[in-house]
């Protein structure tokens, strides 16, 4: 009897996520709203601005997808979520989209039931310290006292850096970055280890930023990215498509400000990107006009990626590995033919 209880459970548990994963299109277009889960507060990428309103990197992805879905950009939920609350939600239909901050690993992308979308910035983890520590680089930190935020890669990279290198450390975790800067100002920790975006973000929000400085290395590859649900390949098409669509938009030169003017042009793959060609929209089950609504609405990645994370904000992270593959970086997409 136990054991058809818990096949039951079993049962259950997989056609209710089938029932989640089954068209999530068509669900989000009812209820006229994205559900979108981000981080609970990161500048550049997840948090309020002085109109009330979420803005970041992550956020624009969240309004990508609107845009293309449901030919709004703000139509979008955003609901902010942990580091350890984020794949639950996912998972349980909370969210449709999570755009947090989000490492993609063989683990998550294999064991979770999640499909990661795309890279829509890449990082690496670092080390934040006081300048008064006098250290200069991280093989100084025999012994240290590090800040962790709970449920993320952080924690196994830390490890393994610190085991490679002969070194020990202790672990004080928190649930959120604001926790764990916090408890760094506080003095509770000799340092902070995340990804070094995280690092720059955290560093704006604290009392004094200029006491303290982001260490040289870089000890893990973190490619971050949007992520769904497996089981909905049209909707895991139109995440990736629509971060895709921003990538190809700055490699053309289609902008926010000329998407109009585009429209005339004569560039086979631009017509294909605008919906005048093709039956690039139709394939994704979307209006012809999909990337359309993004670019104008949005932008292309390169403007999502200054306003919110680099010259034109107050990170000032430069484009690095974030610069397009023609500009000697990794991002890059797909042909839109």
């Amino acid at each position: 009897m136990k054991k058809l209880t818990k096949l039951s459970l079993v049962a259950m548990s997989t056609l209710l996520a089938t029932g989640l994963s089954a068209d999530t299109l068509e669900n989000t277009k009812k209820q006229d709203f994205l559900k979108c889960g981000v981080s609970t507060g990161l500048p550049g990428f997840a948090e309020v601005g002085e109109d009330k309103k979420w803005k970041g990197l992550d956020v624009d992805t969240c309004r990508a997808v609107a845009a293309a879905v449901l030919g709004d950009a703000s139509k979008v939920k955003i609901v902010p979520l942990t580091a350890k609350e984020r794949f639950t939600a996912l998972q349980s239909g909370e969210v449709d989209l999570l755009s947090r901050n989000t490492t993609w690993t063989h683990t998550r992308d294999t064991s979770l039931g999640l499909n990661f979308a795309g890279v829509n910035y890449y990082d690496g983890q670092g080390f934040l310290v006081s300048k008064d520590l006098g250290v200069n680089n991280a093989t100084e930190l025999d012994g240290a006292t590090v800040c962790i935020t709970a449920g993320t890669t952080t924690e196994l990279n830390l490890s393994d850096y610190f085991k490679t290198k002969g070194m020990t450390y202790s672990p004080i975790t928190f649930d959120t970055a604001d926790q764990v800067t916090k408890g760094f100002e506080a003095g509770r920790c000799d340092l902070i280890t995340s990804d070094a975006s995280q690092l720059y973000a955290l560093r704006t929000k604290m009392a004094n930023p200029d006491k303290y400085k982001v260490l040289p290395e870089i000890i893990s590859k973190e490619p971050l990215g949007p992520v769904v649900r497996q089981g909905d390949d049209v909707w895991f098409n139109i995440a990736k498509w629509s971060l895709n669509a921003m990538k190809t938009a700055e490699e053309f030169g289609v902008t926010s400000a000329n998407v109009d003017d585009m429209l005339n042009s004569k560039n086979p793959e631009i017509k294909r990107l605008l919906g005048i060609d093709g039956k690039l929209g139709e394939n994704l089950k979307l209006d012809p006009k999909w990337a359309y609504n993004i670019i104008k609405q949005v932008g292309n990645y390169g403007e999502s990626f200054e306003r919110n994370v680099g010259q034109g904000s107050p990170l000032k992270i430069d484009r690095g590995v974030n610069a397009l593959w023609s500009n000697g970086g990794l991002q890059y997409s797909p042909p839109f033919r």
